[in-house]
């Protein structure tokens, strides 16, 4: 587990688990950069669902950005930096970008990246009786998630299922609580997450379930586990 931009003088991190890709912080955002279309399901405003990447943008913004048309200012900011908006995943994080915390693993049939930045200012328990909004607010938890690997369609919905388990098993163990019921938080009330997958010809085995009980699930589990309270970490969220 590492925060490889706590120090200014980061700016790029490689990937030593995925072969040629690339983590780099810019001043406003942080792009995550593969060296192939990854077969990506996602919640991203820009380029979400089920479609082919090779782009992620993780793009800050304070915590009194005006949400009404996220869609169109990332548009424009990807139009600005020109990034192709057919290949490139956009969400917005109201965490500070040095607070990015990653976790990579190698292994026999699968490898994987994963990078969280987490903030829990708006911390909710799903299912419990809360305000709720209709519009679109910063994400507090974003995570973006990497893997090499040959995986069904449905492995890779599993690959959600797992990830938001760990993401929530960090949370209860860090002892973040809902910041309206106090009572122990899911996650906060803005979260996303990309996932990503290379279907690579050189994996001789495809991954049809990606459960706790399975070795990438376990992997998938771990990075996220790891990465959520490793980012709560780096900004200093102590455990409760």
């Amino acid at each position: 587990m590492t925060t490889p931009f706590l120090s200014d003088d980061s700016k790029i991190y490689r990937s030593t688990a995925c072969p040629g890709l690339t983590l780099t912080r810019y001043d406003r955002h942080l792009l995550l950069h593969t060296p192939v279309y990854m077969d990506c399901l996602s919640s991203a405003i820009q380029g979400g669902g089920k479609g082919k990447i090779d782009r992620i943008a993780n793009i800050y913004v304070d915590r009194f950005y005006n949400c009404d048309h996220p869609e169109k200012d990332i548009e424009k900011l990807f139009l600005e930096w020109d990034y192709p908006l057919s290949s490139t995943a956009g969400l917005l994080t109201a965490v500070r970008l040095e607070y990015a915390a990653v976790h990579e693993e190698t292994g026999n049939d699968a490898s994987l990246f994963c990078c969280t930045t987490a903030g829990v200012s708006n911390g909710a328990r799903a299912g419990s009786e809360r305000t709720t909004y209709p519009v679109y607010e910063p994400g507090t938890i974003n995570i973006m998630l990497m893997i090499d690997a040959r995986m069904t369609q449905a492995a890779i919905v599993n690959v959600i299922i797992t990830a938001v388990e760990a993401k929530a098993a960090a949370l209860a163990d860090l002892g973040i609580r809902d910041a309206e019921n106090g009572l122990i938080a899911t996650g906060t009330t803005t979260d996303s997450i990309v996932v990503g997958v290379s279907q690579s010809a050189a994996y001789p085995t495809e991954h049809r379930y990606c459960g706790t009980a399975t070795d990438l699930g376990a992997a998938i589990g771990r990075a996220v586990y790891g990465t959520v309270q490793e980012s709560f970490k780096a900004a200093g969220v102590k455990h409760s």
